[in-house]
C-alpha cells in the first residue's frame, strides 16, 4: 500500500522553531548514514604496517649521509580503512555533480561524460612529454587543432598553447607585451587596471615589475573611456598596457571597449583582455575585434571542464598579429603532413620568442576535453552555449530582484549576476550569515564580497548548464532565506548556520591566518573507576 502520511519537510530530531536542531547526539558522532570521519592518523597507528614486507637482504646504501634516522611516522591501515576512510572524505566534498554551484566569476558547468571517456583513450592519456616526436603524431594534431579553434573563436593571430592556468595565462600575455615593447625600445614603467579586476591582475603587473595604476569604476560598474585617457595623460609615455576583463568582474559587458583599445594604442600600449568570463561571448564577440591585443582562455572552465577541474587548468593565450612573434617556445608548427614542436627560436626566424613558460608544452587532459565538447558543440552550440548562460543569469536576476538589491539596476546581467547585501540592512543578518544558512539548504554559497568595488557583493553564475527547473527551485530557496532573514524570526537559522554542516560554522580567517599543519596526539586520559 501507499503510504497516505508523505514525508516531513524537516529532518528527523529538528524543532520546527528552527533551534536545537541537533536534539539527541549520537555515541559515534554519525548522523544515520552520513558518518563523522576522523583525521587519518586518528583511525591508524604510526608503530605498524597494513602491509607485510620480507626483510630485505644485506644491501650497501647509496644515500649517503641522506637516509632516515627516524621513523617516517605515516598510519597504517588495512586496505579496507584506508578504501572507507577516502571514499567517505569525497562523500562530504560539493561538486557540480552534486548540484547547481553558484559561484560568479568561476563558471562552474558540467563536465559531459564523453570528455573523460576521450581524455583516457590510449594515446592521449598514457603519453609522455619526452617520447619522440614521430610518435605522438595524433596528439600534437589535436593541440594544432584546437589551437586554430581558440584563434577563431576570438579573432585573433595565433595562440600559445603551454600556460597552465589562467593567473599563467596572464604571465605569458604581459610578458609577450614586455618583450615586444623591449623589442621596439620602449621601457614604460606602468599598467592599468580597473579596481573590479581580478586579483590576480595587479599582482601579474606587479610581478613583471611594472606599478599598477588603477582605473576607477564608474557608477554603472564599467569602465569609462575618458578616465583611461586622463590617466594617460598623467602618465604620458609611460603606459605599457591596460589589463581590462570584458565581461568585467561585475558581470558587465565594458560598451567603450573599443575605444579604450583605440586610446591605449595611441598612445603606445597594448590591451591585455583577461578571459576568465568568456563563457559570456563565445559565438557572439570576437575580442580580437574590439581591439584586444592579448587574452588567456580558461579552458577548464569555459570549454567544459569545471573551474580547477579537480586537477590541472589549461590557460592558452591568443595574441594578435604584432604580439605573435614574441609567443613563448614551445608551440605546435605544421609541415606538410607532419607536426612538430618548435623548441628552440633558431627553428624558426620569423619569431623571436620571450622564452619558456613551462618545462613541456601544456596539459594534455585538458586540451582533449576542450576539443571533445568542441565538437560536440559545433559553432552553433557554443554560442547557443554562450547564449543560455546569459539567458540563465538573467533568470535568476528576474526572480529575485523585487527582494535582493542589485547594485547596478540599469544595466543587463551577462553570465552571471551581481547583488549586494542592501536588502540585508537592519535584519541583523550578515552577509555572512546568509551565505552560511544557503549550505543548510544543500547550495554551496555564491561568490562572496568580490568584486571589491560592491559592498557585501553577491556575485552568482548559473552557466548554461542548469534546467529551468533547477533555476526555480534555486530562485524559491533564495527567496525563503530573504523573507525568512528580513521576517526577523528566525534568527538562529542565520546566525548560528549551518546547523546540518559536518563542522557547523568554522572561523575561517582564524585556520587561514594561524594554520595547524601538524597533528598532535591528544593527551592519554583515564576511564573514571566504578
Amino acid at each position: 500500500m501507499l503510504n497516505k502520511q508523505g514525508r516531513p519537510t524537516r529532518p528527523a530530531g529538528t524543532e520546527s522553531d528552527g533551534e536545537n536542531r541537533q536534539t539527541r547526539p549520537t555515541f559515534t558522532g554519525n548522523r544515520a548514514l552520513q558518518l563523522e570521519e576522523p583525521l587519518i592518523f586518528e583511525v591508524g597507528r604510526t608503530d605498524i604496517t597494513g602491509v607485510d614486507l620480507a626483510e630485505p637482504d644485506e644491501f650497501a646504501s647509496r644515500l649517503g649521509g641522506h637516509g632516515r634516522t627516524a621513523p617516517i611516522g605515516l598510519p597504517a591501515l588495512s586496505e579496507p580503512e584506508a578504501m572507507r576512510h577516502y571514499v567517505r572524505l569525497s562523500q562530504k566534498n560539493y561538486a557540480i555533480d552534486m548540484g547547481l554551484y553558484p559561484l560568479g566569476s568561476c563558471t562552474m558547468k558540467h563536465n559531459p561524460r564523453l570528455n573523460e571517456q576521450v581524455a583516457r583513450l590510449p594515446g592521449f592519456a598514457d603519453i609522455h612529454p619526452l617520447q619522440p616526436q614521430s610518435t605522438v603524431q595524433g596528439a600534437l594534431a589535436l593541440i594544432h587543432e584546437l589551437g586554430h579553434w581558440l584563434v577563431t573563436i576570438t579573432g585573433m593571430h595565433s595562440v600559445a598553447m603551454s600556460p597552465k592556468a589562467g593567473a599563467h595565462g596572464e604571465l605569458c600575455g604581459m610578458m609577450a607585451i614586455k618583450a615586444a615593447l623591449s623589442a621596439a625600445g620602449k621601457t614604460p614603467k606602468k599598467v592599468l587596471v580597473p579596481v573590479s579586476a581580478h586579483g590576480t591582475n595587479p599582482a601579474t603587473a606587479a610581478l613583471l615589475g611594472y606599478s599598477v595604476v588603477d582605473v576607477p569604476a564608474r557608477a554603472d560598474g564599467t569602465v569609462a573611456v575618458d578616465d583611461v585617457k586622463k590617466l594617460i595623460a598623467e602618465h604620458e609615455g609611460d603606459i605599457a598596457a591596460i589589463m581590462l576583463t570584458n565581461p568585467n568582474t561585475c558581470g558587465l559587458f565594458e560598451p567603450q571597449i573599443s575605444e579604450i583599445a583605440e586610446a591605449v594604442h595611441e598612445a603606445g600600449g597594448y590591451f591585455y583582455c583577461d578571459g576568465a568570463n568568456l563563457n559570456a561571448i563565445m559565438g557572439k564577440t570576437r575580442p580580437g575585434d574590439l581591439g584586444v591585443d592579448a587574452m588567456h582562455i580558461n579552458l577548464h572552465k569555459t570549454f567544459s571542464t569545471p573551474h580547477g577541474g579537480g586537477g590541472p587548468g589549461a590557460g592558452p593565450v591568443v595574441l594578435s598579429e604584432a604580439l605573435a612573434p614574441f609567443a613563448p617556445l614551445p608551440f605546435v608548427e605544421k609541415d606538410g603532413e607532419t607536426y612538430r614542436l618548435v623548441e628552440h627560436e633558431h627553428d624558426d626566424g620569423g619569431s623571436h620568442p620571450f622564452g619558456r613558460m613551462t618545462a613541456f608544452h601544456g596539459q594534455m587532459g585538458m586540451f582533449v576535453r576542450a576539443f571533445a565538447w568542441m565538437l560536440s558543440h559545433g559553432s552553433d552550440g557554443m554560442r547557443q552555449a554562450s547564449e543560455d548562460a546569459v539567458l540563465n543569469a538573467n533568470y535568476i536576476r528576474a526572480g529575485l530582484a523585487d527582494l535582493m538589491s542589485l547594485p547596478f539596476p540599469d544595466h543587463p546581467s551577462m553570465h552571471e549576476v551581481l547583488f549586494d547585501d542592501t536588502f540585508l540592512k537592519d535584519t541583523g543578518v550578515s552577509t555572512l550569515d546568509f551565505a552560511k544558512a544557503m549550505i543548510d539548504e544543500g547550495y554551496h554559497p555564491m561568490t562572496m564580497y568580490f568584486p571589491l568595488v560592491v559592498h557585501g557583493a553577491m556575485l552568482i553564475e548559473p552557466t548554461e548548464s542548469e534546467s529551468r527547473a533547477s533555476l526555480d527551485l534555486f530562485i524559491a530557496t533564495m527567496r525563503d532565506l530573504v523573507m525568512a532573514a528580513k521576517s526577523g524570526d528566525q534568527s538562529d537559522r542565520f546566525t548560528g548556520a549551518p546547523h546540518f554542516a559536518p563542522r557547523k560554522r568554522l572561523d575561517e580567517t582564524l585556520a587561514a591566518r594561524s594554520p595547524v599543519l601538524k597533528w598532535t596526539p591528544p593527551e592519554p586520559y583515564e576511564e573514571a573507576a566504578e
